[in-house]
């Protein structure tokens, strides 16, 4: 049996608009093997709530959730068959105490032994040992090979994660990332809330795409409750996610070349990102437009004052872009550093699924405001390159800078008239919601309790499936070559920390 047909056996579940099955642990098994000997199911998240495992794939062109109970804290691993799963088992076990029976790695992930009580959301958690247990990496062996440490601290205004190098010479033989330092319990903070209270906080899960996230969790709580946002409010939610899209492209881009010691790309498009978010200001009130989306449509509407903000500061980001796409181009020194550095093959993007320009760059054709889409987007331009490499992509984040301000445009034109923010019912119920921010596609899951208060709750940041690619994407290359990859990737720390 395929997955899908795996999957659609089980139990249905009342969640919209992407259904849930509830399988029998012979059936979750079941799936494990059926998706080790077919490629095309995506694993796309895989999070728990206390005794049952939760798992998001995209198959068939569908997304589909499959469940599964935790007899007595076990579960069957799915990483044997994907390895997008590994660090979601890692972050399971530490978070509800679950075990993934077969699991290909169950050292810790976020818990790094200093919480007061773990696993902090199981049904029952128990003093912490003590001491703290050391970090294990993984070893490697081989004539003149040595480690170098980095982080957690660094030596820029920068979140905290600690990279392990196993280096034989000046070329990276492993590279090992170890997070978990920015963990602040943003589910715990979220459970029990009224949505809209518990939507700050999923706005703040990674503070650079809080539009995208914010926007995920909106979403997840509409479908919950049967709710359609009213027009204008979608519209101005897309504005706002393609804003965020542009400053941070822009941010990404410039920060590329300058970890190659090319300073101008890097000041020039630092300008016009600050432009960017003072129009963002201006028109939403807060540069980075935190808070501005709820479930419900949005806190602020905008003002003939706040478009002709916003035209003002992107008509100069489309002038400039040619500019600066001929001196990124024209400079070989530059060229030399980010051409067929950092390749990451498209056979392994497709096996952890990662999306955003991470995996366009790498040959896999997946955009959420395309597939499986969502409103106000009717069609959105997907570029989508092979080479996998840091300047692939540099070029992918160009092209979607060009579509994002093709669609701000063509958003502002046809803004529709009305009111941007509706009363809420206030009953129970589950969904999902996906948006596309400019790392890739964010995944919400929500199940509310009849008084619309969160009962369970799962963000997943885009960062998950694309940390262990970065970490494939240095191997062979030199140390020197790190910082370029590490930007061309741009993870986020604080959206896998939860």
């Amino acid at each position: 049996m395929t997955p899908l047909a795996i999957i659609e056996a089980g139990a249905p579940q009342d969640c919209r608009p992407h259904p849930r099955f509830l399988l029998t642990r012979p059936a979750w098994q079941a799936l494990t093997a059926a998706l080790a000997v077919e490629e095309a199911t995506d694993l796309l998240s895989l999070w728990a709530e206390p005794g049952m495992v939760h798992a998001a794939l995209w198959t068939a062109g569908r997304l589909v959730l499959a469940s599964c109970p935790a007899a007595e804290g076990r579960y069957p691993a799915l990483s044997p068959a994907r390895p997008g799963a590994v660090r979601f088992e890692r972050m399971i076990r530490d978070l509800w105490g679950l075990t993934a029976t077969d699991g290909i790695d169950a050292r810790p992930w976020l818990d790094h032994g200093r919480w007061p009580a773990a696993p902090p959301l199981a049904a029952r958690p128990a003093p912490v040992p003590y001491p703290p247990p050391q970090p294990e990496f993984l070893a490697v062996e081989g004539e003149g090979v040595h480690q170098i440490p980095v982080g957690p601290v660094h030596a820029g205004i920068i979140e905290p994660g600690h990279f392990r190098f196993h280096v034989q010479g000046e070329t990276v033989a492993r590279l090992e990332v170890r997070l978990g330092y920015l963990h602040k319990g943003t589910l715990s903070l979220m459970l029990g809330k009224p949505a809209r209270v518990a939507a700050r906080f999923a706005g703040r899960l990674s503070g650079d795409a809080t539009v995208a996230h914010g926007w995920a969790f909106a979403m997840a709580v509409e479908a919950a409750l049967s709710f359609t946002p009213p027009p204008r409010a979608l519209a101005l939610r897309a504005v706002m996610a393609e804003l965020e899209r542009v400053h941070n492209h822009l941010n990404d881009w410039g920060f590329v070349c300058n970890d190659a010691a090319f300073a101008y790309p890097h000041a020039r498009c630092g300008v016009l990102r600050e432009g960017v978010l003072r129009a963002a200001r201006e028109a939403f009130g807060h540069r980075l437009m935190m808070d501005r989306v709820a479930p419900g449509g949005v806190t602020d509407d905008l003002t003939p004052a706040g478009i002709a903000a916003i035209g003002a500061a992107l008509g100069k980001v489309a002038e400039d872009i040619p500019a600066l796409r001929a001196i990124y181009e024209g400079h070989a020194s530059l060229q030399d550093r980010v051409v067929g550095t950092g390749i990451v093959a498209p056979s392994l993007v497709a096996r952890f699924a990662a999306g955003g320009p991470v995996g366009r760059a790498s040959g896999r054709r997946f955009d959420a405001r395309a597939t499986p889409g969502y409103a106000p987007y009717a069609a959105a331009r997907v570029p989508v390159l092979a080479a996998g490499d840091v300047d692939a992509r540099v070029r992918i984040r160009i092209a979607e800078l060009e579509e994002s301000l093709r669609l701000i445009e063509a958003l502002l034109a046809d803004l529709p008239a009305g009111e941007i923010l509706a009363p809420l019912p206030q009953r129970g119920g589950e969904g999902v919601g996906v948006t596309e921010s400019f790392r890739g596609e964010c995944l919400h899951w929500v199940a509310l309790d009849d008084g619309g208060l969160v009962r369970a709750v799962f963000p997943r940041d885009p960062s998950w499936l694309q940390w262990p690619l970065l970490e494939a994407a240095i191997e062979g290359n030199i140390v020197a070559d790190f910082p370029l990859c590490n930007k061309s990737f741009n993870c986020s720390y604080s959206g896998v920390d939860l």
